[in-house]
């Protein structure tokens, strides 16, 4: 057979595994990563999520040695979700100002112990109110109520930045709620915390598996629970960037992508759009949907788990929350 005169082989620089590493174009470092933490009261065992294999609601009491773990093999920084008890949620989600509530106490005990890993805290109702929306339902028309959502929010991330958290995480999609909660932050003194902001989150149908751990879900009284009143339309792209440039304007420090995978066009335009830093959340239907078909033998967990990654960084992500996060960490210590 005769040889192709060829001047470009591209499979010169894929031909042996060294070669790949050496040329390998991104890499999801572990400073990449933060890793979601769910916390439920003080006492007890960890609970498992059943539809989220290998993630678990902590006892606050025990969740102190998970976060020190994590820290020893690399974890910067951990997004705590509070799992409020059914008795304490009510229409208005008012035990989220509640001074000596579970996600307040959590955020102190952890800082009091780890003082040098980020905590960072969501700025929502969903896991105070009675119905899981992210903020207040008009009782008459049931549309969550904008400005008096706003309100509340920046009362609460005033008091999450004073419990200790490092950055706060407005993930309602409320107008507006960027600005209010900087000029809370900075009226109350905290003007070192820093606002991560849900700029794109969609409304999509990947966070079942969430609703269930954290229980607003059940709250709700419904397998899915549309949020499309305030959420981003998964179809809308420019709406998305808009919606960032606006949370930019107003001061937020880091623009986030949520859910990841699914946004990847989105990652990659506001990446383009934006000089601030952007984070990508790969949310809890992202990680079950390849644990459900890696333990089916239909995909390879660990190479299916670092390419979904691989494609999120490549989108153009600085940061990603990942429930993959430890695992990824404790692999790479070993």
């Amino acid at each position: 057979m005769s040889q192709l005169l060829l001047t470009r082989r591209m499979r010169r620089l894929r031909i042996n595994p060294n070669t790949r590493a050496m040329l390998n174009e991104e890499r999801v470092n572990l400073d990449d990563l933060i890793a979601p933490l769910f916390v439920k009261g003080p006492g007890g065992e960890a609970e498992p999520v059943e539809s989220m294999p290998g993630v678990f609601r902590h006892p606050l009491d025990k969740a102190v040695e998970v976060c020190r773990y994590w820290m020893s093999i690399g974890i910067r920084a951990v997004a705590l979700f509070p799992v409020i008890p059914n008795e304490l949620k009510n229409h208005e989600g008012t035990e989220a100002l509640n001074r000596d509530n579970l996600t307040l106490q959590s955020i102190r005990t952890i800082k009091e112990a780890l003082p040098d890993l980020i905590i960072i805290m969501d700025v929502a109702l969903d896991p105070y109110t009675s119905h899981g929306h992210d903020g207040i339902p008009n009782l008459k028309t049931g549309i969550v109520e904008n400005d008096s959502t706003v309100d509340v929010l920046s009362k609460l991330a005033v008091l999450q930045a004073e419990a200790g958290a490092d950055w706060v995480a407005p993930s309602d999609m409320m107008d507006g709620r960027v600005g209010a909660i900087r000029r809370s932050l900075d009226e109350n003194g905290f003007i070192n915390t820093a606002i991560l902001a849900y700029s794109a989150k969609f409304n999509s149908a990947y966070y079942g598996p969430f609703r269930d751990a954290i229980g607003s879900k059940k709250a709700a009284g419904a397998v899915y629970l549309d949020k499309g009143q305030y959420q981003l339309n998964p179809a809308n792209a420019r709406e998305a960037l808009f919606d960032a440039q606006l949370d930019e304007d107003e001061g937020a420090d880091m623009l986030m992508v949520k859910p990841g995978g699914p946004y990847l066009d989105i990652i990659y335009r506001l990446k383009e759009q934006s000089r601030l830093p952007i984070a990508a959340y790969q949310v809890s239907g992202e990680y079950s949907q390849i644990h459900a078909a890696s333990k089916l033998g239909w995909l390879n967990y660990q190479s299916t788990r670092d390419e979904s990654l691989l494609a999120i960084k490549r989108a153009g992500a600085d940061l990603i929350l990942s429930y993959f996060a430890p695992e990824i960490a404790a692999e790479r210590n070993k």
